[in-house]
C-alpha cells in the first residue's frame, strides 16, 4: 500500500517548484485510492490501458487529480492518451509527434517533455543529444506541440548527475525550462539540478507486482 510517510516526508524538503509524481504502475487501485484520500493528487501511469482501467472514473470524479504518461507511448494509443492523460514524459520520435498534432484541440492545455536517450543506448527510447535541437523545433515551430520540458533516464551504470548536468545544458540551449529527472534510486541526486518533476514508484508503493 502507499507508503504516506515517505511521501510527507520527501514533500517537506523539496522546493516549491518541485512536484512528485506518484508512479502507481503495476499496483492496485486501492493503493492509488488511499493516496488520494492522503491528499496526493499527482500520479504516473506507464501504460495507456492499465490507466484508463484505473484512473478514467478517478478523474471524472476528481478533476484535480492530474495523470502524467511515464513510459513509452504507440501511434495506435495516441488517441485515447491525450483524452486521459494531463503531461507527457516521453515523446521520443518524430511519428508521435506527428499523432499529437492530429489531436492538438486535446492537448491545447497539456506539458510534453522530450525524451532524450543521454546514454546513446541502443535498448533505450529517446531522442539523441545531435538531433534534440531539430527535433524541439519541428515540435515547437512546425506542430505547435507545447514542449515545456526534457526527460531523461540515466544508464543504470552511469552516474546519474552527469546525465542529469547533460540535460540541464540541452534544455538550456534550446530554451525549454522544465526537468523531469530523478527517480526511487537517484532522486536525491536529481534534486541538486532543480527538476520540475521526480518519479517516484518502489519508494512510495512498494516492490511492483
Amino acid at each position: 500500500m502507499f507508503n504516506i510517510e515517505k511521501y510527507r516526508e520527501i514533500k517537506g524538503f523539496l522546493k516549491k517548484t518541485t512536484d512528485i509524481i506518484a508512479i502507481s504502475k503495476n499496483h492496485p487501485i486501492e493503493s492509488v485510492e488511499k493516496a488520494i484520500k492522503m491528499g496526493v493528487k499527482i500520479f504516473g501511469e506507464n501504460r495507456v490501458n492499465e490507466a484508463k482501467l484505473k484512473f478514467s472514473d478517478i478523474k471524472n470524479n476528481l478533476p484535480k487529480i492530474e495523470l502524467h504518461l511515464t513510459g513509452p507511448l504507440q501511434s495506435n494509443k495516441v488517441k485515447d492518451a491525450v483524452k486521459l492523460f494531463d503531461v507527457f514524459h516521453t515523446l521520443d520520435r518524430e511519428k508521435i509527434a506527428n499523432e499529437f498534432k492530429k489531436y492538438d484541440f486535446e492537448l491545447k492545455n497539456k506539458k510534453i517533455f522530450v525524451q532524450v536517450n543521454t546514454g546513446n543506448e541502443e535498448t533505450k527510447s529517446g531522442v539523441s543529444s545531435d538531433t534534440l535541437a531539430e527535433f524541439v523545433k519541428y515540435c515547437r515551430y512546425d506542430l505547435n506541440l507545447n514542449i515545456v520540458g526534457l526527460m531523461c533516464i540515466p544508464p543504470i551504470n552511469d552516474i546519474p548527475k552527469n546525465h542529469f548536468e547533460a540535460l540541464r545544458q540541452l534544455a538550456n540551449k534550446n530554451n525549454l525550462k522544465e526537468l523531469s529527472i530523478g527517480m526511487s534510486n537517484d532522486y536525491m541526486e536529481a534534486l541538486s539540478f532543480n527538476p520540475r518533476y521526480i518519479r517516484l514508484g518502489t519508494l512510495l508503493f512498494g516492490n511492483r507486482k
